[in-house]
């Protein structure tokens, strides 16, 4: 690929977010697309106004200014913990890699450019290779720049990453100690209770706590798994109360449009005319309680204790001299239960986490076929000669460069979208208890699989025809290193078209939102339903940190092999600055915390990310005979695995484990102020598995009717001031019910 080609790249990509962001400032401006843009600022019943003005049809850029100007104060009150961390994320990369391009452009970049093993064109037609260390010679003496370059980004991602590390930890005992009334850390779930004929599961809970944790023990809950009988009923009662809001107003005129399923005008729909017939048809569907008779028992429990120093205890010892019974570990927050896997036995997890693996492993294996074609469709002489009908098209220059510069990486893009719901599948399927372990679990495995897809097998397989011949020419294991050294360079021109489709394009859909966008077009045209009657979204962490720790490693192991690619990342990073602050303040809703449980994730890929690029170029330095650069770079591989090793030491077990000072200070600040009988009263209600009958009960989402021309506009709220939404009391934990899928 030459500058031509990566310009024309650039120039789609470019132009699809300039009419993107520009088409977005105008739809989030609409009263009818406020449901999309504003779901988070809808579910604290707010609403734009409709108002008709010419400004609505006039792009503009407010929404970035409103972005700039949120504090991280702000944000941690709408977002959340892990919202701040996510953002994190993109400010230490943004640091990160502007050290890297100022360092690689202007010092690294002239040396790779001013090489003389490869020839020179005019600078349209020059090849990408001649920016990589590929056009250094062997043995020259402009090889410490590279090791030079080495060093600075090493040091300042070690400094960058400690101060972020020390930073959230410091936040995550705060949010601990600012959340009092937080259910989860007076509750234990305690799983394979031993069956006895003799009395019921029930009854081994209450007599076993009483007989071990006397002095701590409160009572417990057991847990039901819900036939399917049970979940068509519940399922009928949300679809109650949504019916109960349908937009169709029973005055309402025939309109021009149409149904689009039956073709009769819209007024031909009727909603229930009496409430009492509502009401009663909906009780009737769901009206199971909490301990309905039709539920059978699980072998697992809540264990509800006094203090929270207490269950912590309760929840790290072992309780029995078989490992394998009551296992105990602390409950997730009310929200966060996935209940759907709290009936699973748990002798079987540790199948399901094999089979889950092997699964995944498989994925794996079959997203091959993909990679290589992708591979194929870089190379334009070897795509002609693998398809000869491609020859006279791809003569022509403009099909060439688009074939060559633009769709691989559009296809890959494609194929990608499938592996989110697969890895989420893989990870519900592994029996996490918890709908952020699921997450967690599934960020993991999507992790993994991009790096592995996107990065490995492009640079180790290329095309079908360069492995054949990387295998037929390695006589032996020595030759390897030299291989992969020549390859990981020669990759650069689709890394490059990756982090502009991929990145810049990528951002662009998140920013118009297009799923719900389609979705919000059938509800309101189709089936004619008002805004209100849509759900919104909780940020999808196990997608968007892989995709930015993703580039990230790409642009580590890249940066002194290929320096053109940093001003392209750069561009993305400042891009996700605007575009994620905005969708946290806006969009998404905050259903349950992690506590920054991500960033350990973040920290260990950061760190891989630097040892990979430290091996790469003790390769290339080894291939380009500088044992000097090679001799520098092996103390900088230790340097970084000790700083590593101090960090796990240092600030990953508070991750890990909660702090018994903070937890016990907390449980006598309750004492003091007369809370704990409170405290307790409310456990039950917290946990409580049926979804709830109350035809008030407030749930995410659900929205009252109200005039639109008499709501505050959702632009006009400032960030962090609808406290009502962030931190809600769990006293009303009894709306929790049983929760929605993600």
């Amino acid at each position: 690929m030459n500058l031509a080609a990566l310009g024309t790249s650039a120039g789609i990509n470019i132009a699809v977010c300039v009419v993107v962001f520009s088409l977005y400032s105008i739809l989030r401006k609409q009263p009818s697309q406020v449901t999309v843009y504003f779901g988070r600022r809808l579910s604290i019943d707010t609403r734009k106004s409709n108002k008709l003005c010419l400004d609505r049809f006039v792009p503009s850029a407010s929404w970035i200014v409103k972005a700039w100007k949120t504090t991280e104060d702000e944000l941690l009150t709408t977002g959340g913990l892990d919202g701040v961390v996510f953002m994190r994320i993109i400010v230490f990369s943004l640091r990160i890699f502007s050290i890297a391009a100022v360092t690689c452009v202007f010092i690294v970049l002239p040396v790779n450019y001013g090489g003389k093993v490869l020839g020179h064109n005019r600078i349209p037609l020059e090849t990408l290779e001649v920016f990589t260390i590929l056009n250094v010679q062997e043995g020259s003496k402009w090889l410490w720049t590279h090791c030079l370059a080495l060093y600075i980004i090493t040091f300042s991602a070690c400094v960058l990453l400690y101060v972020e590390y020390k930073s959230i930890t410091k936040m995550r005992l705060a949010h601990i100690t600012g959340s009092p009334l937080n259910p989860s850390h007076f509750t234990v779930v305690v799983r394979a209770i031993p069956w006895s004929p003799e009395e019921s599961y029930s009854d081994s809970v209450r007599k076993f706590f009483t007989r071990y944790h006397e002095s701590s023990y409160l009572s417990h809950q057991m847990v039901y798994r819900s036939g399917r009988v049970q979940k068509l009923m519940s399922n009928a009662g949300k679809m109650c109360k949504i019916l109960k809001d349908v937009s169709i107003e029973q005055k309402h005129k025939p309109g021009l449009y149409h149904c689009g399923f039956c073709g009769a005008h819209s007024d031909s729909f009727k909603i229930l005319s009496h409430e009492s017939e509502s009401a009663r048809g909906k009780s009737f569907l769901i009206d199971d309680g909490c301990g309905g008779k039709r539920k059978k028992v699980c072998a697992a429990a809540f264990v509800f204790f006094k203090t929270r120093y207490a269950a912590v205890v309760t929840s790290q010892v072992l309780h029995s001299s078989n490992p394998m019974q009551w296992v105990t570990q602390l409950a997730p927050e009310p929200h966060d239960v996935y209940w759907s896997n709290l009936w699973i036995p748990y002798g079987q997890l540790w199948i399901r986490k094999i089979a889950t693996l092997l699964a995944a492993v498989a994925f794996m294996l079959v997203f091959l076929l993909p990679v290589t074609i992708v591979q194929g469709m870089t190379h334009a002489d070897k795509l002609q000669k693998t398809l000869p009908f491609l020859e006279g098209p791809l003569k022509k220059k403009l099909i060439s460069q688009l074939l060559t510069g633009y769709l691989p990486s559009v296809v890959l893009i494609v194929a990608f979208y499938t592996v989110p719901p697969i890895m989420m599948l893989i990870s519900t399927l592994e029996g996490s208890i918890s709908r952020s372990g699921r997450k967690k679990s599934a960020c993991f495995k999507i992790l993994y699989f991009t790096i592995w897809n996107v990065f490995v097998m492009n640079v180790f397989t290329g095309t079908v025809i360069d492995t054949v011949g990387i295998i037929n020419k390695l006589d032996s294991v020595k030759q390897l290193p030299a291989q992969l050294a020549k390859a990981i360079p020669a990759q650069a021109k689709f890394f490059m078209t990756y982090v502009l489709s991929s990145g810049w394009a990528g951002l662009a859909c998140e920013l118009m939102q297009l799923y719900p966008l389609l979705c919000n077009f059938i509800r309101r045209y189709i089936f004619r339903m008002k805004d209100w009657a849509i759900g919104t979204m909780s940020f999808p962490y196990h997608t968007e940190i892989p995709r930015l720790l993703l580039f990230g490693f790409i642009g580590f192991t890249c940066s002194i092999m290929v320096p053109l690619i940093l001003p392209f990342l750069l561009v993305y990073f400042t891009l996700a600055y605007f575009i994620y602050r905005n969708q946290i303040i806006n969009v998404y809703i905050t259903k349950y915390e992690t506590g920054g449980h991500f960033w350990p994730l973040v920290h260990n890929t950061v760190i891989f990310s630097l040892v990979m690029m430290q091996i790469i170029a003790l390769g290339v330095f080894g291939i380009r005979q500088s044992p000097i650069s090679s001799g520098f770079t092996i103390p900088l591989v230790i340097f970084t695995l000790l700083f590593n090793q101090y960090c796990r030491q240092r600030f990953l077990p508070v991750f890990k484990n909660h702090v018994a000072e903070i937890l016990i200070d907390m449980d006598r600040e309750d004492e003091k102020y007369g809370r704990t009988e409170e405290i307790h009263q409310q456990l039950h209600a917290a946990y409580c598995q049926s979804p709830s009958t109350s035809p008030d009960s407030s749930m995410a989402g659900s929205y009252h009717h109200q005039e639109e021309d008499s709501i505050q506009d959702p632009e006009n709220v400032t960030p962090g001031k609808e406290a009502s939404q962030v931190s809600p009391s769990w006293s009303i934990a009894s709306t929790f019910g049983a929760p929605e899928p993600i």
